[in-house]
Parts: structure tokens; C-alpha cells; sequence
């Protein structure tokens, strides 16, 4: 629970309590020490508590009268404290937060199969584009509630991503990976290690910013490190030497682009390509995108595959083509039958 809900929740208890001491108080005095009973005690502390100006129910004596003027400043004074504190909550937004991060946690309550993103800075922005772009549903955890450029249906948690209880605040054992992009290696590393812990199944994808911390961070038990520095220095160098290939693939891989790209999907058990060889499937023909790898259960990558491959359930198809028969494509990786990319189009494909 946050500080400011538990701050908030003690101040709420308090003007409670300071209220029913009022009316407790008042009653047991005016009871002790006019005589009355408990009812017409009650009124008379409730009638003096809220200063509405109404006549005793009987003539008050000295004692009674002193009795009064004490209950009068101490009932003004939790008034006080209690208009305080409620117009401070309302224009502060402190009820407002509260409330929100309620509905944030029913949210993370609900999720699963989401990735979480830890950091996010300028490459954790261009992760959460990606992401977002594609539908991926994403938790992101920052450090500090600072002002970040972020959509406001974006979810965001603040707090330190290494502390397993933020993990599973964020529903860590649900989640299908983590993404940690923070600013050391050694916060990477704890981060790595904490949800692997708690998650045995989770994909785990991380940055490493000092050479030979790659090592560690897969010792660790995260399944990929990237190194932006080297894969940097590799794309500036390949610029130079390969500018033909590095144009290409800035091509498929450019965010938003509409020409071609290229994506990978899964085959699942009702996959119309489930137990067919290349040739069999005829994906090409058929959907008009081109497969350039294909990775086995096992994770053997076989680029380029020939036609007499057999695709089997669990593996992964690369394909390149155009944006728009991706999802006709992904349809029927996933068992659509119903998809027209499972019928043959009536504009083959030209041979290369």
C-alpha cells in the first residue's frame, strides 16, 4: 500500500474519531452532570456541537454552563481540523489519487500475458511505441513520477523494479516477459535476477551497457541481452561498408512503415500449416509474404528454408512482405480457417 493512501486512511480514522469522542464526551457530561438522560444528553451536545443556536432543554446550572463554553471550543477545533484536512484532500487531488490508484491496481489485477517494462527512458519510449503499436498489452515501472511524455491510457506504476513485492505488484506471475532498461547494469542484474525468481517461465530481455555484463546478466537468467553501444557501432560500420543491406533493413524494421516489413508468428495446433511442408503450405502463393527463417521448438534457426521443411506445431515463421497481409498470414498461423489467406489467391506471386 502507498504512503499517501496510508496517510490518508489515518487522517480519514482520526476526524472519525474525534467526532465520536465529541459526541461520546458531550453526552456522558451533560448526563453526569446535569442528570439527564442519554437522548436529551445527545441532543444537547449535537445542537451545541454543530452551533445551530437552539434553546437548552432545561435551564443549564454553572457547571453545565462551564461544561458548554469547553465543549464548545474543542467541537469547533475538530470542525476545523476536519474542514481542513476534507478541502485539502478535494483541491490536492489526495482523494483523487487514492481513488486512482485503486483502479490501477484492479487493472493490474486483470492482467495477463503482458509485458513489463522496466525503465523508461529513451529506449524504454521506443519499446512501449513498438508495443503499443502492436497491440501488446504493456506495464510500464518507473522510478520516480516525473513528467514523462506518456499517453494517458498508458499503464504506469512508479517504485524501484528490483523490490520483488513491485514485481508482483505488477503482476509479474502472469506475465508472458520483461523488458529491463534501466540505467546500470547492476540494476538491470537485480531486476533479472528478482523475476526470474519469481517467474521460472518468464521471457526476459535486457540491455547491457559495459562489456562482458552480458555474461552476467545471462547467467542470471535473462534469455537475451542487448548491447546498444556494440549493435550500434556494428549498424554505423555496416553503413559504411554494406549500405545497400542496412537501408534494407532499416526498411523492414522502421516503425510504422507501409512498404514491407518483417514479422515473425507463431503456429498453433489448429494452424492451417501444422504438420505441412513449405512446398505443402505454399505460403507464398497463397498470402503473398515470403518466409526467411524458421525456428524449431528446439531453437534451431533454419534461414531460408526449403521447400520439403516440415512446420510443425511451436514453431516460429519469419516472413517479409507487405503490412497489410500480415494479419491475413497471422490468422492462419493461428488456426483461422476462415481466413481468405487460407484459399488461393487469384494473383499468384511472380517467380524470383
Amino acid at each position: 500500500m502507498q504512503n499517501s493512501e496510508i496517510t490518508f486512511r489515518k487522517k480519514l480514522i482520526l476526524s472519525l474519531v474525534l467526532f465520536i469522542v465529541v459526541l461520546s464526551s458531550g453526552t456522558a457530561g451533560y448526563s453526569i452532570i446535569e442528570g439527564w438522560n442519554i437522548f436529551d444528553s445527545l441532543y444537547m451536545t449535537v445542537i451545541t456541537f454543530s452551533t445551530v443556536g437552539f434553546h437548552e432543554i432545561e435551564p443549564l446550572s454553572k457547571a453545565g454552563k462551564a461544561f458548554t463554553i469547553g465543549l464548545i471550543f474543542f467541537s469547533l477545533g475538530v470542525v476545523a481540523y476536519a474542514l481542513n484536512y476534507g478541502l485539502k484532500a478535494i483541491f490536492e487531488g489526495e482523494i483523487q489519487d487514492v481513488f486512482g490508484r485503486r483502479k490501477l491496481k484492479k487493472v493490474l489485477e486483470s492482467l495477463e500475458n503482458h509485458y513489463i517494462v522496466c525503465g523508461y527512458g529513451r529506449m524504454g519510449k521506443v519499446i512501449c511505441n513498438e508495443l503499443k503499436q502492436k497491440g501488446i498489452p504493456f506495464v510500464i515501472v518507473e522510478k520516480e513520477p516525473l513528467e514523462l511524455d506518456i499517453d494517458d491510457d498508458v499503464i504506469i506504476t512508479y517504485g524501484d523494479a528490483t523490490r520483488d513485492d513491485l514485481l508482483k505488484s505488477v503482476g509479474i506471475e502472469k506475465a508472458k516477459g520483461l523488458i529491463s532498461v534501466l540505467d546500470s547494469d547492476a540494476q538491470n542484474l537485480y531486476v533479472v535476477l528478482s523475476a526470474r525468481g519469481l517467474n521460472k517461465d518468464l521471457f526476459i530481455v535486457t540491455r547491457a551497457n559495459e562489456e562482458g555484463a552480458d555474461y552476467k546478466l545471462t547467467r542470471a537468467g535473462a534469455d537475451k541481452v542487448v548491447s546498444p553501444y556494440h549493435i550500434g557501432g556494428i549498424r554505423i560500420a555496416h553503413t559504411i561498408l554494406k549500405p545497400t543491406v542496412v537501408d534494407f533493413l532499416e526498411l523492414t524494421a522502421k516503425a510504422g512503415n507501409m512498404e514491407i516489413q518483417i514479422e515473425e508468428v507463431v503456429v498453433e495446433e489448429a494452424s492451417a500449416l501444422a504438420g505441412k511442408t513449405i512446398k505443402e503450405a505454399d505460403i507464398r502463393a497463397k498470402n503473398w509474404v515470403v518466409i526467411v527463417a524458421l525456428k524449431k521448438k528446439d531453437g534451431k534457426i533454419i534461414f531460408n528454408p526449403r521447400a520439403h521443411t516440415l512446420i510443425e506445431v511451436g514453431d516460429k515463421v519469419a516472413v517479409i512482405g507487405e503490412p497489410e497481409h500480415f494479419n491475413q498470414f497471422e490468422k492462419m498461423a493461428m488456426g483461422n480457417r476462415k481466413s481468405n489467406l487460407s484459399e488461393e489467391s487469384s494473383t499468384p506471386l511472380p517467380e524470383f
